[in-house]
């Protein structure tokens, strides 16, 4: 039939306006910035880099310790800086080392920094991180009124929580915690047995050392005789 469609279309139309009187349900168009609708888990904007608290809930002291920046987990391996296409990401890696997530000494950022006016929230530094460092951000509302400096995010405007990357990607969260708190049982468990073989090996070496003493004494003690 000629036109077919055309019917069909305003039939549907037609249905959600008178629909929107009697169904919460047909209700399509949304106030904003009064009404909001939550994002999907999987929508992302822009990269965060993620920390482990000491105390999560307590945000007077968000960090590890006393400073924050202790529980990051970015080690500024620098791989996400060489993948990103656009060249968005800007690292200095620290002249020292502190212990990561397993207890292993790494490096750490001195600088981080983001341009998001460059950024095309590809997401590949979030696919290139081993460290599950960085991940995407669901926050839209970025605009500012300085264009160079205010898009410009750094290392402290991009270090959040592990706890707010639970609450915008609960699932995925959980998985990387999983992937994490077990690769840190296998971390001690590996440490655990080399200083017990070390212990073993420095007890033989031990009892080696205190019989080579004893059979040395022992023929100057024949000769006394």
């Amino acid at each position: 039939m000629f036109g077919e469609g055309i019917l069909k279309g305003l039939a549907e139309t037609a249905r959600n306006f008178f629909g929107s009187f009697v169904s919460a349900e047909r209700l399509i168009t949304v106030e904003y910035p009064e009404q909001r609708i939550a994002p999907f888990e999987a929508a992302r904007v822009f990269p965060f880099l993620v920390f482990d608290a000491k105390n999560p809930g307590d945000s007077k002291n968000p960090g590890n310790g006393e400073d924050w920046l202790a529980g990051l987990r970015c080690v500024a391996c620098q791989i996400c800086e060489k993948e990103c296409p656009p060249q968005c990401i800007f690292i200095e890696k620290s002249k020292d080392k502190k212990p990561d997530f397993v207890g292993k000494p790494q490096n750490y950022p001195v600088r981080f920094e983001i341009d998001i006016s460059v950024c095309m929230s590809c997401q590949i530094c979030v696919e290139v991180c081993p460290f599950e460092a960085i991940k995407m951000d669901t926050a839209l509302e970025l605009s500012t009124e300085d264009r160079f400096g205010g898009l410009l995010l750094d290392l402290e405007q991009l270090a959040k929580p592990n706890e707010y990357y639970h609450r915008i990607h609960p699932a995925g969260a959980a998985e990387v915690d999983a992937r994490l708190a077990e690769e840190k049982v296998k971390a001690e468990e590996k440490a655990k047995a080399a200083a017990e073989a070390a212990a073993a090996a420095a007890e033989a070496a031990k009892t080696k050392a205190a019989a080579d003493a004893a059979s040395q004494n022992q023929p100057d003690e024949e000769g006394s005789r």
